[in-house]
Order: structure tokens, then sequence, then C-alpha cells
């Protein structure tokens, strides 16, 4: 398996064409691929240099060989072995050192953005590709669902706080009702009507299983690990157990495109301040997905992203929720990405839209560090596998969203139709 997950051969092969891509991604690889780019030429000076001692190695040894058959003296050859074998030993060194040096900064380096990815800085450089429903009019002053929540009985901050501290709630009566309810639906819709297979994974995963998704090494400060001797790790989301599903694994091209879907709390720490989303449940340590995973060939991957960003926004179509979908710039991608598009449901209380679901095509990127190959139709050489991953959705940003575009001016919440039999006939809460 692989150690990185950038192609090496790419990088080797169109090293200013990748250069080039990933500087529209931001400051920083410059220097990354300046030091690779002389590892790569020192070892590349190294392996013939070994191969040839290694011959000589051999050849030798057939002489030693030939002489103790014919009763001749062969310490002198031998003691040329033996050099051989020293000078061996010492130039494998020096490779491992060189690998030691060079897996880590590859493991460094983000994907490269696919061709169709508009360049840019930042999100106000991202793109707009559609927008669905048109925000509701109030005659009212909308209300956040900070304020709404407590007012209902619902969400209950104070006291998360008290047990757990900063950037967590408790969700109570109709609120954890409403909670279930979004779950059960979008699990429904994603696995009947969209062809997604359930899985329930485990919430705890190895380093090695976030090295292969790409959250180790660079996000470690962003997960929370399981204190003591544990290897483990609580998921930031969804995607990571479900990507390691297949990991050194080889599949069938007859079996691609492969869905999963799967609810799961998810962790992250949430460091630092971000304005608004400081209060209410935009931004938690502890949250609730459902998530969207595909594993497809190489010439599936694209319009995989397509059917399964569709597949996102159609949870939103059937909650009735002004929406619209981003194309974001090669300098507001994720780190594995390839290619994202970022679905942004309309919040009046901000009066702006919010993202709700990233979806991505990563490509290789992750297979590659995960050793997830697949064997094309008809044989061939085996290659790695294409994964995307998206939100479908995430579970306490749609209960904002519904909380916020549902009020009415009493400080009630209607539900939406769609969600009435999930929740026992309830319409309305408040």
């Amino acid at each position: 398996m692989s150690a990185s997950m950038l192609d090496t051969a790419q990088l080797r092969d169109a090293f200013d064409e990748t250069r080039r891509r990933l500087q529209t991604r931001g400051p920083g690889a410059d220097a990354v691929l300046d030091r690779l780019q002389d590892l790569d030429r020192l070892r590349r000076d190294l392996l013939p240099r070994v191969e040839g001692l290694k011959a000589d190695r051999n050849r030798l040894g057939e002489q030693v060989a030939r002489a103790k058959r014919a009763g001749e003296d062969a310490t002198a050859l031998l003691a040329e072995s033996k050099q051989r074998a020293d000078e061996i030993k010492a130039l494998d060194a020096q490779l491992a050192e060189l690998e030691d040096e060079r897996t880590p900064l590859l493991m460094a380096l983000p994907n490269t953005p696919h061709a169709s990815v508009p360049e840019g800085r930042s999100a106000d450089d991202n793109v707009e590709v559609r927008r669905w429903g048109t925000p509701r009019t109030f005659t009212f002053e909308p209300r956040a669902h900070w304020d709404l929540g407590p007012a209902l009985g619902i969400i209950d901050f104070e006291r998360a706080a008290r047990m757990s501290g900063a950037r967590f709630a408790v969700l109570m009566k109709e609120g954890a009702r409403l909670s279930r309810a979004l779950i059960s639906f979008m699990l429904d819709l994603h696995t009947r009507e969209h062809g997604y297979t359930e899985v329930e994974p485990p919430y705890l995963v190895n380093h090695t299983a976030l090295e292969g998704t790409g959250n180790l090494p660079k996000f470690e400060q962003d997960l929370f690990k399981i204190a003591g001797e544990w290897d483990l790790f609580l998921i930031p989301t969804a995607e990571v157990p479900l990507t390691n599903l297949h990991r050194e694994e080889t599949l069938e091209a007859a079996d691609l495109p492969r869905r999963y879907t799967a609810y799961t709390p998810c962790f992250r720490s949430e460091a630092g301040s971000y304005g608004a989303d400081v209060r209410g449940l935009i931004r938690q340590h502890q949250f609730a997905k459902v998530e969207l995973m595909t594993f497809a060939a190489p010439d599936q991957s694209f319009d995989e992203l397509e059917r399964l960003t569709a597949c996102a926004e159609k949870v939103l179509q059937l909650l009735e929720l002004p929406h619209r979908t981003m194309l974001l710039c090669t300098g507001d991608m994720g780190f594995a990405s390839a290619k994202t598009y970022d679905i942004e449901v309309w919040l009046p209380a901000q009066g702006s839209y919010r993202e709700i679901s990233s979806c991505s095509n990563t490509e290789a990127f992750q297979a590659r560090r995960a050793g997830i190959r697949y064997r094309p139709a008809g044989g061939g050489k085996l290659t790695h596998a294409h994964t995307l991953n998206g939100s479908g959705l995430a579970v306490g940003r749609t209960l904002i969203a519904i909380m916020e575009n549902y009020q009415e001016a009493d400080g009630s919440i209607r539900i939406p139709e769609v969600l009435v039999p999930y929740m026992g006939g309830v319409t309305r809460i408040g």
C-alpha cells in the first residue's frame, strides 16, 4: 500500500502541472513539493547503485560457490562479497531515511483540484450552480432557533453546558422527536428511493482508518481521542467508517458503484470563535448526521457526484426548504476533495444561506491511502477506486432550518407535511 495520498507517479511525471494545480488551493505546498523533488532525485540516484551492488553480490556468490566446488581458496571473494553486503546495508539505510522524510511530506499535500473546479482564494469565489425555492416573506420578525427552542422547551443549552461545557445541547420533548423523525425520514428516502444500503458502523475508529480518509495527521487537533492505551478516536463523520468498509479490498467493476448511507453521531473539536456560530446548534462538538458514501470506478465518479448531490438536495425539496447549491473554488475545498458542491439552506433569522451538506469526489485520494482497488470489467490492471461522500443531511442544521422557516408569529413551529407521519401525526410544536 502506498503511503501517499497523491499519485506519486503523477507527481514525478507531471510535477509542474501538479504544482500549478496545488498552488490554486493556496500557499504552503511549494516548499513541500521542492523537498519532495529533491528526495526523489536522491532516491533515483541511490536505487541503481543498490541494484548494481546486489548484482555484484550475486555474481560473487556464484564465484564463491564455484571456487568451493573446485577446492579453491575463496577468502578474497568472501571478503569482497561482505564488502558489497555492507555497502548495500548502508545504502538501504539511506533509502529508509529518505522514505521516513518523504512519507509525512506526501501526507501533508492536499488533493489536486479537478479541471472543472473554478480557481479562487475563498468562499467569495465559489460559484452558484442552482437555486431551489423562494424564501418565505414573514409578517413578523423571524426569531433565531436559539430563542425559539428554549422558549418552547425543546432545546436546553444551559443544562448541556453544566454537564458537558460549551457547544453542546440537550434536545427535549418534540425537539428530540423531530430529530429522530428527520433521521428516519432521511434514511428511508435514501434507501427506498435512492438505492443506498443502510449501514450502522462503529462510532470509534483507529488511527489507520483516519489516515485513510485524510483526517490524520493534518486534522488531529479536531478529533476527540479516547484516553488511555486505546488507539481509538470518536468519528468526526460517518465518512470515516464507511470509507474503511472496503479497506485493503479489491472490488469488481460489476459491483460498482456501491452506495452506502448511515446515521451516526459525529464528534469534532470546534475551537475558536465563529461569530454567530458560537450560539445555537450550528457548530457543536457533538451532532447527528446522515451520510452518503459511494465507491465508483474512475469513469463513473463525476456522474456519481452529480447523483449524490441531487439525493441530498431532494431531502430539502421534500421538506420545502429553500436552498442553493454552490460549486466550491480551489481555495475553499476540503483537504481530500477534488471537487465539492456545498448545499446551503436559507435561514431567515440570519438572512442568509448556510451550509447543510458538502458533497465531494475525492477521486483516488482516499482509496490510494486505504488500499481500495477495483478490477476493470474483462480483466486488466488493478487500479484504485474513486470514493465520494456527502451529508444527506446534517440533522441538527436541518432541524434549525425547519424551526426558523416554519415558525409562526405566536412562537409555534409547523411540521413539514412529509414529516407528519414520522411525528406520529403531530403537525405543530407549541
